[in-house]
């Protein structure tokens, strides 16, 4: 359990810019930043930060809270996670007391990252202190050329020939044979379990946040029934097609580049960090996929492939390449001699080197893609059109208008082809593309209309109406709550009392005991209202945030960083005359509580009349008839008080 003061201190510390930015790149506009939103994927940034008020809000997928429900979303933590991580980022201690080594409170995937985290020590430590551990996984990396730091930083290990041995060390530490097998980390055989990885070197791959979350392991011993890499089986932390080696270290130089070093292997990005290419990251051994791509593109817009030579592999990756650039970020290839890669050329060169080389060698993708295909053509027609189409494909995945263009004028220089030509078969199969797109938009908007259309008109206005009265009176706490209201009250014909109280404890005052909040967001809000008004208090957004589970806490963001504009044309869209945000504040407040109170009495009069639907006995009918006009009085008194006319049927 975090003590509460702890906890306070944490959020109050913890900054939502400083905490996002560990995690996508952020550019400032004014008094916020914005970026790539981590959780849906876009090309035009939606993701805002506003560091004034501690908040996030992406406004394409609706996400938004602070910092320590950006952690929970994005790293799928608990709250307690969350905070531990936090306070592990700006160094703030905790003191919790834990009877046991695995915290029983732990969710399914705290226990994951536990179990990884044991195993990361107890294979570095096996490589460090072990006799075997230094004569086979030490030996190794040493020839590789890895530093006692690059060992250190990449927290690499060795797993040993026993059959058992971290198994036996994780159950010693109070983890369950289950768990073992469910990370992967050991396997189940007559009741028994024992290690996935014997006798190789260890690799740990990380999260963004730079938790151990799977291994992928080297064999040390020539075995034609073993393969020569091994990687954790995928969990509720580790998913590999979302994942890049070397991301959680990369990622601030990949951001202050904008650029990264795409490489194949484990070995390459240690051996280049070693040297100084500090952005550069692994697919690990896999194609590329779509999320890895969108993972990049948060922190840069270009990327720099490093190819080992070999033209099939070469060719193989193609497709993926076209997928980088579909997502609308610069390629460009830097292919390295015959018989080296980029874990050989680094080891073998100087940091000054490699730097002059990746610049001097780095050519764009298209031109890369042209100069290499075209020169296996040898003049033939039908292999020269199958290429001009094949370049075609790509250069039409380019989203930038300016790019593409400068990508067909060279493209028609080089393949000695009409540049009109080249134009118009872009421009072809773009427009295919886009019209299959409005094709799929426009079946979803009709299935849209289907749903809309099995939900009756007057329902559909009662719900908006029901959300949009709520909501505002929910704005205007939190952005007015703590302001003091000055009202004139009159005592006799010639005399008039100013009495001054807080918004909050107006709102409370009006509705407490009047209205009742179908919504269950707002309704968690305007309770924690109550709560403090009662104990003489008023809560700050902060607080609210800190108070409200993740649901709830999206909605207090939506409303914080609403585009709302408090000005004449409120009264004709929400029936509440605002003409600034702190002008007639009076007027405004009582407007929004007063709607509320007028949406209640609705509510409850259709509620009677629907009681006389079912044929009640005289006697009930009379009760109700006398509610329903006694709720006509209150409604046009309201109606009155708001101005408007309302016609009672």
């Amino acid at each position: 359990m975090i003590p509460r003061e702890t906890a306070e201190d944490i959020i109050a510390t913890a900054r939502v810019e400083d905490v996002v930015r560990d995690f996508i790149s952020l550019k400032r506009r004014g008094g916020y930043y914005v970026g790539l939103c981590p959780f849906h994927s876009e090309k035009t940034p939606s993701f805002t930060v506003t560091p004034s008020k501690g908040i996030f809000k992406c406004f394409g997928c609706g996400k938004g809270g602070d910092s320590v429900s950006f952690v929970m979303e994005h790293e799928q933590f608990s709250y307690p996670e969350a905070l531990r991580y936090l306070a592990k980022k700006y160094n703030i201690e905790i003191h919790e007391e834990s009877s046991t080594v695995v915290d029983e409170a732990s969710g399914e995937k705290e226990v994951l990252y536990q179990l990884y985290a044991l195993a990361q020590k107890y294979y570095s430590d096996f490589l460090l202190n072990s006799p075997e551990g230094k004569a086979v996984g030490l030996s190794y990396f040493r020839e590789r050329g890895f530093t006692d730091e690059m060992i250190a930083t990449f927290q690499l290990g060795y797993a040993g020939d026993g059959w058992d041995g971290f198994s036996k060390h994780a159950l010693d530490k109070g983890f369950k044979p289950d768990q073992l097998t469910k990370a992967g980390l050991s396997m189940s055989k007559d009741g028994k379990v024992y290690d996935r990885f014997r006798k190789r070197v260890m690799f740990p791959i990380h999260s963004l946040s730079g938790r151990v979350i799977a291994f992928g392991g080297r064999i040390m011993i020539k075995d034609p029934n073993q393969p020569k890499y091994i990687n954790s089986p995928e969990s509720d932390i580790y998913i590999k097609s979302k994942t890049l080696y070397g991301i959680h270290l990369a990622r601030k130089s990949i951001s202050m580049l904008n650029n990264c070093a795409l490489v194949e292997g484990y070995t390459d990005v240690v051996s280049l960090y070693q040297s100084g290419i500090t952005n550069a990251v692994a697919s690990g051994g896999t194609s590329l996929t779509l999320d890895q791509i969108r993972l990049i593109r948060r922190y840069a817009e270009s990327v720099t492939i490093l190819y080992d030579g070999d033209a099939a592999g070469i060719k193989a990756s193609f497709r993926g390449i076209d997928m980088i650039l579909e997502e609308g970020l610069s390629v460009r290839i830097v292919l390295f001699p015959d018989g080296e890669d980029p874990d050989s050329y680094a080891r073998n060169h100087t940091p000054e080197e490699i730097t002059a080389f990746l610049a001097e060698n780095a050519t764009d993708f298209i031109r890369f893609k042209t100069n290499l295909l075209f020169s296996e053509t040898l003049n033939d027609p039908i292999k020269k059109a199958g290429l001009i189409k094949e370049i075609v494909r790509s250069i039409a995945l380019v989203p930038d208008p300016i790019a593409r263009s400068l990508y067909t004028k060279d493209c028609s220089i080089m393949m000695e082809v009409d540049e009109k030509m080249l134009i118009f078969e872009v421009n072809k199969i773009r427009q295919e593309k886009h019209q299959k797109y409005f094709d799929h938009q426009q079946r979803q908007a009709e299935q849209k209309e289907v749903e809309a259309s099995a939900t009756t008109p007057g329902d559909f206005l009662q719900k908006i109406s029901s959300n949009e009265v709520e909501e505002d009176v929910i704005f205007f706490l939190l952005h007015f709550g703590d302001k003091e209201l000055l009202f004139k009250e009159k005592i006799n014909r010639h005399e008039t009392r100013e009495t001054t109280v807080f918004l909050a404890e107006l709102v409370i005052n009006e509705l407490i005991d009047d209205v009742t909040f179908r919504c269950e967001e707002y309704r968690s809000i305007f309770h924690i209202y109550v709560d403090y008004v009662k104990k003489g208090d008023i809560p700050t957004y902060k607080e609210i945030l800190a108070l409200s589970k993740a649901k709830v806490s999206e909605y207090v963001v939506d409303i914080l960083s609403s585009p709302y504009a408090l000005s004449q044309n409120w009264w004709e869209k929400r029936k509440i005359l605002v003409k600034e945000a702190s002008a007639n504040l009076e007027i405004s407040v009582m407007k929004a509580i007063n709607s509320m109170k007028l949406r209640e009495v609705i509510i409850i009069r259709e509620e009677l009349l629907k009681k006389l639907k079912t044929n009640p006995s005289q006697e009930e009918t009379n009760e109700v008839m006398a509610e329903i006009n006694e709720l006509n009085a209150i409604k046009k008194e309201i109606a009155l008080k708001l101005g408007v006319r309302i016609i009672i049927p």
